[in-house]
């Protein structure tokens, strides 16, 4: 945590000059390092050895440098979580923040009409409902213990100034598809490297290069974005098999499914996360392990919308897919609560292989936690609670009767099958304190809230 504090000095004879009918403050800023301590926790750290332990955390300014051992000394900032549970804020690697303020808009339709109603709704958004739709989806991913997100949209440059306010991590990959299927003014790609160019200095968040999918991206279109991914080192992140009519009309058109297609024309790496990836074979499986692909399975949002397929999670782990979590948008799963996500992702594949030992407590809770920091490309910058990382940190309400009794046998598996996102007290991002006891500190919620309706029946009521 930073804190900034503005001196007056006086000016010079020069400064006067220079000022004279200017309205501009000309301050001198001098940062002042803080220290924030968070006490008496039950601290799961998700380190390599997986600790529980209780004891505080210690942060100097934006990054952890103790966790465990009582500090006896004083703090700028203390936070009393006496039996609480503290653990690394969780990662939600695929969703579309700004439809937040299109939930309830195409419900309970089959696959068709909802792309074409959301495709409609789409066309006509402005930069207004973009802004307030992104502050609403923080809103609720803050309240439910999400610190970083992995968003894929267009006007990315509105997305990530609202999420900037906000006070969470966003990485936003501009969307590039073919120029005859796109709604954005210009070529998709340009603007995709214009906004990377222009947004790669973000205290918090990072630009990205997203694909839309193999069904309005070309050979030539997949490859110069996976270029561009390369020339800058940033995540490439896109829709991959989400449905089965998308992997046989691929198949038809090519003589490969999509996974096979975009490994042999060179697009898969380990900066890729794929979304979705619910209709593989093992055959694309293992290539997508070869190239250290990572993928952000999204459970709730294939199965609302009843496009069938089961990410075969098992198969991925033993080829060294890296497996991670995501929400999808709230227009196909309605919500972005990420303790529902991961329980949810758990049970269906539980369920579907018949097998209750077949994805552990432990493992879902990696995946929205380290395995998540990995796939954005920050696995040595956030993902657990350890020295020198950033402090991402959510505090859970221990006294909190569905979390109860709290042991530290029990305590991944409370997290992972009974918290939900109404146990999220506090959520710190990079360091700074955006909830404190429920109560958002960065955005006005009323505000937001109010504004909500008002995007709606402009977009939606119509």
């Amino acid at each position: 945590m930073v804190c900034r504090i503005f001196v007056n000095v006086p000016f010079t004879r020069g400064q006067r000059q220079a000022a004279k009918g200017s309205k501009r403050l000309i301050s001198v800023i001098r940062l002042v390092t803080m220290l924030t301590v968070i006490r008496d926790a039950w601290i799961v750290t998700q380190d390599a050895s997986r600790r529980v332990i209780r004891g505080d955390v210690q942060i100097k300014d934006e990054r952890i440098v103790s966790a465990g051992p009582e500090f006896n000394g004083s703090a700028d900032v203390e936070i009393d979580a006496s039996g609480d549970i503290v653990m690394p804020g969780l990662i939600n690697t695929h969703t579309h923040v700004a439809m937040s303020v299109m939930k309830g808009t195409a419900d309970d339709l089959r696959f068709p009409d909802f792309l074409d109603r959301v495709f409609r709704i789409d066309s006509d958004r402005t930069d207004r409902d973009m802004d307030i739709g992104t502050k609403l989806g923080c809103m609720e991913m803050i309240r439910s213990g999400t610190t970083t997100f992995m968003d894929l949209y267009y006007s990315e440059d509105v997305i990530a100034k609202a999420t900037e306010e906000a006070g969470i991590r966003g990485i936003f990959c501009w969307c590039v598809l073919d120029t005859q299927f796109t709604t954005q003014k210009g070529d998709p790609l340009e603007n995709c490297k214009r906004f990377c160019s222009s947004h790669k200095g973000l205290r918090k968040g990072r630009p990205g290069v997203g694909l839309q999918g193999v069904y309005v991206c070309s050979e030539d279109t997949c490859r110069n974005a996976k270029q561009l991914s390369d020339d800058l080192n940033v995540p490439l992140h896109l829709h991959l098999s989400e449905t089965r009519k998308e992997v046989n009309d691929h198949r038809r058109s090519t003589g490969m499914r999509p996974a096979e297609w975009l490994s042999n024309i060179g697009v898969l790496s380990e900066r890729t996360v794929a979304a979705h990836s619910a209709w593989l074979t093992m055959n694309e499986v293992r290539l997508m392990g070869k190239e250290n692909v990572s993928i952000a399975s999204c459970p709730v949002s294939n199965m609302k919308l009843a496009t069938g397929g089961v990410a075969p999670i098992p198969e991925m782990i033993q080829n060294n897919v890296n497996v991670s979590v995501g929400t999808d948008g709230s227009t196909t799963n309605n919500s972005l609560d990420m303790f529902a996500e991961m329980k949810i992702l758990g049970l269906l594949q539980k369920s579907s292989r018949w097998d209750a030992t077949i994805t552990p407590a432990q493992m879902l809770l990696d995946f929205a936690t380290v395995n998540g920091a990995k796939a954005v490309g920050m696995g040595n910058e956030t993902g657990s609670i350890e020295n020198g990382k950033y402090a991402d940190i959510i505090i859970l309400d221990g006294k909190a009767p569905n979390l109860r009794p709290l042991m530290p046998d029990n305590i991944i598996s409370n997290i992972v099958y009974s918290a939900s996102s109404g146990n999220v007290r506090t959520v710190l991002c990079q360091g700074d304190v955006v909830m404190k006891d429920r109560k958002i500190k960065t955005l006005n919620e009323r505000k937001v809230l109010d504004a909500s309706e008002d995007a709606w029946s402009y977009l939606c009521g119509r």
